[in-house]
């Protein structure tokens, strides 16, 4: 219990971090562009505009994601506060300053709000705008000060270490060993943790010196799962076969990652082809010396291609290819050869229908938090981490479903932290049930194991339907 409590908060703060970067990925890919069309190797070198690339990194990113990270913790107050107090740690830094912003940003942002507790209710009638905007003036101050001498040269060095020990995998070859650690990472929903807070920032300051880094390609490669998602397209059974097809549009074409963690999860074992083609892509992108000029969110391979400077294509575009493979190669073998079919899961099918026919309303208590009260379902949340990518796939289907069944019910997705209190029901993953409980005790969750098609899901769509009838 204390490990997946643990999983769930490390994927929460992953969740945090992406919600400071996602909303601000069109200011970084704009950024990417300026930097992949005009500096001395672009594809139409400018000295004029290649001058915007240096303040844009330097200032506009990094404060953006402070604003963003401090609008998070303690709204437009916070906001400001967070972009104040990280502004110390850019001026005194000789590097760009993201992982300071991170920091910072929801630092200064967390005083704010402490303050603003401690002093409500006790303002004088009538002073409410001036101490409001003198005392964000002067915490705003004492975080630039204290942010500019003591917490941005421990950043620095932080940073520097990180940097060394990465670049350090790059020089003697290792770096495919990352592998090791982001596939399972990913397939566990952690991979916002790794993308957002370590890889991107530094691939920006690399990027930064050579017009193109390969650190944003370590983890998002899309090969490995559409290898994955092919092997299963031929050589799965069952409903994993059927859904395959479709989960590899959305992944390879769509950019959401999350559509392949299912079918890795079914057969942990298959981890290894991931593992493998991971590392045979960052491979392949060493050997040929590419890489990206920002961040591919989502990891769509039309993001891939929008984002590699001139000269990189054949590199970028083998990496991918090397990846499926070798990830294909792998699964393919894997599932042929295993003893193991589908049949536990659809015999978790069958069982559900029989359940149906019951009349029971509730679903499967093993993966619904507790029992609720039959009271109407007006509201249904999809949630995953960001909110964006497989919630918002899952969301938009269910919703079609409804409104074809002519029902009158709320459909919408969001992050697992920013689920609306009036919520009737939230869908999640059932990765990510811990986390959903942590934030959310008293709700009903119901988790899923198939983004395409899954029971659980049936069984709401007939608890709706027999709620419509009931009425």
């Amino acid at each position: 219990m204390k490990k997946k409590n643990m999983r769930s908060k490390v994927q929460a703060f992953g969740g945090f971090l992406t919600g400071m970067v996602i909303p601000n990925m069109g200011a970084f890919i704009a950024w990417g562009f300026i930097t992949a069309l005009f500096i001395p190797t672009g594809w139409v070198p400018n000295e004029y505009f290649s001058k915007l690339v240096g303040p844009m990194i330097n200032y506009l990113l990094p404060l953006l994601l402070a604003y963003t990270g401090g609008k998070l913790v303690a709204g437009q107050r916070g906001g400001v506060a967070g972009a104040i107090g990280t502004f110390g740690l850019i001026v005194g830094a000789e590097i760009p300053m993201f992982l300071g912003a991170m920091i910072m940003g929801p630092f200064s942002a967390y005083i704010v709000k402490k303050f603003d507790e401690m002093i409500e209710d006790r303002i004088p009638t009538g002073f409410e705008m001036v101490i409001n905007n003198f005392s964000l003036g002067i915490i705003g101050l004492l975080l630039c000060l204290f942010s500019y001498s003591l917490i941005g040269p421990v950043i620095l060095q932080a940073n520097k270490a990180v940097t060394v020990a990465i670049e350090g995998l790059v020089k003697t070859g290792f770096l495919p060993l990352l592998s090791v650690i982001n596939e399972p990472a990913k397939v566990l929903f952690l991979n916002n943790v790794i993308d957002q807070g370590i890889y991107y920032p530094l691939g920006m300051q690399n990027t930064l010196e050579a017009g193109k880094s390969i650190y944003f390609m370590v983890a998002s490669n899309p090969g490995p799962g559409l290898g994955l998602l092919l092997a299963y397209s031929l050589f799965g059974k069952g409903t994993s076969k059927k859904t395959a097809p479709g989960a590899i549009i959305i992944h390879f074409l769509g950019g959401i990652h999350e559509m392949y963690f299912p079918y890795v999860l079914m057969k942990p074992i298959l981890i290894i082809s991931m593992i493998l083609g991971g590392a045979s892509g960052i491979l392949t992108f060493s050997l040929f010396n590419v890489g990206l000029v920002a961040g591919p969110s989502p990891g769509s391979i039309f993001a891939y291609l929008a984002l590699t400077p001139k000269g990189n294509f054949i590199g970028v575009i083998a990496g991918v290819l090397v990846a499926t493979a070798v990830s294909f190669s792998i699964t393919s073998l894997i599932l042929k050869s295993s003893k193991q079919t589908e049949e536990e899961f659809e015999e978790s099918v069958k069982k559900s229908k029989e359940m149906k026919q019951e009349g029971k309303k509730l679903l499967n208590p093993a993966l619904v938090q507790k029992e609720v009260s039959n009271s109407p379902i007006n509201f249904v949340a999809f949630a995953c981490d960001a909110g964006l990518g497989s919630s918002a796939m899952g969301a938009s289907a269910f919703r079609k479903r409804v409104e074809k069944e002519g029902l009158s019910i709320t459909v919408k997705n969001f992050a697992i932290e920013k689920v609306p209190q009036e919520v009737d029901v939230i869908v999640t993953h059932k990765s990510l049930l811990d986390r959903a409980k942590l934030a959310w005790p008293n709700k009903r969750i119901v988790t899923i194991e198939n983004f395409m098609k899954d029971s659980n899901i049936e069984q709401l769509l007939e608890e709706l339907l027999a709620q419509k009838q009931n009425a």
